[in-house]
C-alpha cells in the first residue's frame, strides 16, 4: 500500500514538473483511488504538505495547491537567497565526488532541454538546487530547499515567468565550474545573480496594493465609444411633426433614453 510519504513526494514532484498548477484541487477520494490507499493516508500526506506550505485546506472546499500572493513570492525568493548563499558562503572546498554528481545532474538538464519532456526539464532545473545542497552534505537544507523550490515553481507559473530554461541551465553550469575551480566566492556571486534573474523575470507589481483589483474594477467608466460616435456620425434628422393638441408627451417619448445611455447599457448586456 502507498504510504503518506510517497504520496506527498509525488505531489511535490508534480509541482516542480509544473504538472500541478496553483489552485489545483486535490480531492481525497480521487487521490485514494489513484494511489490505492485509504483516505486517512491521503489526509495525512496532505496535512504534511500543508505544514510545508505547499497545499492549503478549506473546511467547505477541500484541499488545494497554494496560490502564493505577491508578498509571499518575494519572501520565498528572499528565503532561498539566504539559504543558498549561506550554504555556499560557509563552504571551504568541494570534493571531486560532489563535482561528479553535480556534473551528472547538469548532463540530465541538458538532455531534457534537448528533448520534448517539459515536465522533466522543469523538475531537473529546480532540483539542481536541492542536488547542490545534498552534494555539499546538508540533507536538512536540501529538504528545506525542495519545499522552497516547489513554492517558487508555483510562483513562476502563477506570475508568468519569462525566464528562459536554457539560461537557467547555463547559470547552473557556471556555478558548478566555479565550484570545481575552488572559487567559492565566484560561485556565491553567480548564485546570487541567478536567483535574482529568476525573480526579476516574474510579472510582479513594483508595490503591492490590496485594493488594486477592486479599485480598477470600480473606476469610473469612460464612455469613449459613444463620444467617438458623436464626432464621426451625424445625428439622424427627423421630420418635424405637427403639434399635438395635448401637451402631454407620448409614452414612446417618455421611454426614449439618451443615445449614450443605451450604448452603455448595450455594452453591459
Amino acid at each position: 500500500m502507498t504510504t503518506a510519504t510517497e504520496i506527498s513526494n509525488r505531489i511535490i514532484e508534480a509541482v516542480m514538473a509544473q504538472k500541478l498548477a496553483p489552485g489545483s484541487r486535490l480531492g481525497e477520494q480521487q487521490l485514494a483511488m489513484l494511489f490505492d490507499c485509504s483516505r486517512t493516508i491521503v489526509r495525512e500526506a496532505l496535512t504534511r504538505l500543508s505544514t510545508r506550505g505547499i497545499v492549503t485546506v478549506s473546511a467547505r472546499r477541500g484541499w488545494y495547491v497554494i496560490e502564493p500572493s505577491e508578498d509571499e513570492a518575494r519572501e520565498a525568493f528572499e528565503a532561498r537567497r539566504v539559504i543558498e548563499l549561506g550554504l555556499l558562503h560557509q563552504l571551504k572546498a568541494v570534493d571531486k565526488a560532489a563535482v561528479r554528481q553535480l556534473r551528472s545532474h547538469l548532463q540530465r538538464e541538458k538532455a531534457a532541454l534537448a528533448g520534448s519532456d517539459v515536465g522533466a526539464r522543469s523538475f531537473l532545473l529546480g532540483d539542481f538546487h536541492v542536488c547542490l545542497a545534498e552534494c555539499l552534505g546538508n540533507s536538512l537544507l536540501a529538504d528545506t530547499l525542495r519545499d522552497f523550490t516547489a513554492r517558487t515553481t508555483l510562483i513562476a507559473m502563477l506570475y508568468q515567468s519569462s525566464h528562459d530554461a536554457a539560461q537557467s541551465c547555463a547559470d547552473h553550469v557556471r556555478i558548478v565550474e566555479a565550484l570545481e575551480a575552488g572559487d567559492i566566492a565566484q560561485a556565491e556571486a553567480l548564485m546570487s545573480e541567478h536567483i535574482g534573474s529568476v525573480q526579476s523575470a516574474l510579472r510582479l507589481q513594483a508595490s503591492t496594493d490590496p485594493l488594486a483589483g477592486l479599485r480598477d474594477a470600480l473606476a469610473p467608466v469612460r464612455k469613449t465609444t459613444a463620444a467617438a460616435a458623436d464626432t464621426t456620425a451625424q445625428p439622424r434628422q427627423r421630420k418635424p411633426r405637427a403639434a399635438s393638441k395635448s401637451s402631454t408627451p407620448k409614452a414612446s417619448d417618455q421611454d426614449a433614453a439618451p443615445a449614450d445611455a443605451s450604448t452603455y447599457l448595450g455594452a453591459l448586456l
